[in-house]
């Protein structure tokens, strides 16, 4: 079982994905990516989400849709584990586009995070990778005192 799953709302999601894979694997965090549609494939994602949420193992779902973001809220009303929502942006809209993942309904609650890596941040927190978190945290706290020393002369 992967601790993470990513779903996408289309297969023109996959650099946005990508981005975020790139971050999961410094934290150690495997993961599986599928494509599926809250409005195009709404019983093939409740489907997939059903496979999911009958495993017992922690697990957390990253969800990539642009435009209208439906997958992420019907993503997190369909499982009990975790959902954050990291959507693309797009300048077709002015990153418009992300007001559609901001009100969720009473009882539904993805996080909503914008920078794929941040993205795998979050869900390697949740997991619990502590002492990976720990390096990550150190060594951004490493390259602001370097970058601050090299302002100082």
């Amino acid at each position: 079982m992967p601790d993470v799953i990513i779903l996408m709302g289309s297969k023109s999601d996959l650099p946005h994905v990508e981005k975020i894979t790139a971050a999961l694997e410094t934290f150690d965090l495997s993961y599986r990516m599928h494509v599926s549609s809250a409005h195009k494939s709404p019983a093939h994602l409740l489907n997939l989400l059903a496979q999911y949420n009958a495993e017992p193992s922690p697990k957390v779902f990253i969800t990539v849709a642009g435009r209208s973001n439906a997958l992420s809220g019907m993503a997190d009303a369909a499982v009990t584990a975790p959902v954050i929502a990291c959507p693309p942006y797009s300048d077709a809209f002015a990153g418009g586009d992300v007001f559609s993942s901001i009100r969720m309904p009473s009882g539904v609650a993805p996080a909503l995070v914008l920078e794929p890596a941040n993205a795998a941040l979050l869900a390697a927190k949740i997991l619990g990778r502590t002492e990976k978190v720990r390096a990550f945290q150190q060594a951004q706290t490493e390259k602001l005192i370097r970058d601050n020393e090299s302002l100082q002369g």
